[in-house]
C-alpha cells in the first residue's frame, strides 16, 4: 500500500528518470562519438576506424611519436599502430583493464621524453576515462555542443549539411627550422624541466601492470625507446627515467631497443617526430629487423 502510495505520488519524477536512463542508454548504443561523422574523433577511435572496427591484433602502442616514425603500410610486422595524441602507459593500461582492445601476440610499447609523464595534459575523450555511472551525454557534453550549434546554423541556411570531423591521424611531413625548434625545446623545459621520478610513479607502476599483464596473456612484450632530435640535449629527467624503466625490464627479461639518439637531426621534423619523407621509413624498417631478429 505504501509502495502504490510513493509510486503515484512520484510517478511524474520516476518516469522521467526512467526517460533520461533509457535515453542515455540507447544514445550509449548508438555511440556517435565513434559512429557519427559530426563528432570528434579521438586517437583510440581512429585506429579502430582505420583497421575496419577490428578490437584486437599485434600493437604497437605509444603516443604521437609512434604515430609519425610507425609506417604500418610499409611494415613486414603488420602491428596495429596504435599511436595516441598524449598516449602515456597509463592509458596503454585503461584499454586493457577495461577489455577495449585484445592485443594478440605481440605488444611493442614505444616510449618517448613524453609517455610517461604524469602530469602531461590528455585528451578527455579516451574511452577508458569515461565512468560507467556517467551519463553519455554528459561526459561529451562540449561534443553535443559544438556538433548541435553547427546543426542549427545549417538548418537556418535550410541544410542539414555538416563538416565531417578529421578521422586521420596527425603526421609530421617536412622540417621545422631552428627558431620552432628552439622554442618548442624551452617550452618543454618551462613545463617539464624540473620533473623528477615521483612525476613519472603511475606511469612507472602502470608499466609494471603491463608488464604482468603481457605475461599473464602470453604475450611477447617489446619497447622501444623512441627517437630524440639529439641536435638538442636531453630533457633533465630522461638518464633517471630511463635507469628505472630499463632496470623494470631486465628484472623481467623483456628486451628493448634504445633509438633515442640514433638518428641525425635531418630525419626530424621538430624535437620528438620524425619527419614522414626520410625518418619514419628509416625506423620501420629498423624496428621490422630488431623484432625479425627477436623472432629467430
Amino acid at each position: 500500500m505504501k509502495a502504490a502510495t510513493f509510486l503515484k505520488k512520484n510517478s511524474f519524477v520516476l518516469g522521467l528518470l526512467l526517460a533520461i536512463v533509457v535515453s542515455d542508454l540507447l544514445i550509449s548504443w548508438w555511440n556517435p562519438m565513434a559512429s557519427s561523422r559530426r563528432f570528434y574523433k579521438n586517437d583510440f577511435t581512429k585506429t579502430l576506424y582505420h583497421h575496419g572496427w577490428s578490437q584486437s591484433g599485434p600493437v604497437f602502442f605509444g603516443n604521437s611519436a609512434v604515430t609519425g616514425a610507425y609506417i604500418e603500410e610499409k611494415s613486414d610486422t603488420h602491428l596495429v599502430e596504435m599511436g595516441l595524441s598524449y598516449g602515456k602507459i597509463t592509458d596503454l593500461q585503461g584499454i586493457l583493464s577495461h577489455n577495449l582492445y585484445q592485443v594478440r601476440d605481440e605488444l611493442v610499447i614505444g616510449i618517448d621524453v613524453h609517455t610517461m609523464l604524469d602530469p602531461l595534459e590528455t585528451d578527455p575523450t579516451y574511452q577508458w576515462f569515461k565512468p560507467w555511472y556517467q551519463p553519455y551525454i554528459y561526459t561529451y557534453r562540449d561534443y553535443f555542443r559544438d556538433s548541435g550549434e553547427e546543426l542549427v546554423r545549417n538548418l537556418r541556411k535550410g541544410s542539414l549539411a555538416y563538416e565531417p570531423r578529421w578521422i586521420d591521424k596527425e603526421l609530421y611531413p617536412g622540417r621545422k627550422d631552428d627558431a620552432f625548434l628552439q622554442s618548442k625545446w624551452t617550452d618543454y623545459d618551462k613545463r617539464f624541466g624540473g620533473m623528477t621520478l615521483k612525476d613519472f610513479q603511475d606511469n612507472l607502476d602502470a608499466m609494471q601492470w603491463v608488464i604482468r599483464y603481457a605475461e599473464e596473456h602470453q604475450l611477447r612484450l617489446r619497447v622501444i625507446w623512441m627517437p630524440w632530435n639529439k641536435g638538442y640535449a636531453d630533457p633533465p629527467y630522461v638518464a633517471s627515467l630511463k635507469e628505472a624503466v630499463n632496470g623494470q625490464l631486465k628484472t623481467a627479461g623483456v628486451p628493448m631497443l634504445d633509438l633515442m639518439h640514433t638518428y641525425d637531426p635531418k630525419y626530424f621534423h621538430d624535437l620528438v617526430h620524425l619527419n614522414r619523407e626520410e625518418g619514419a621509413p628509416l625506423f620501420t624498417k629498423e624496428v621490422d629487423t630488431w623484432l625479425k631478429s627477436l623472432g629467430k
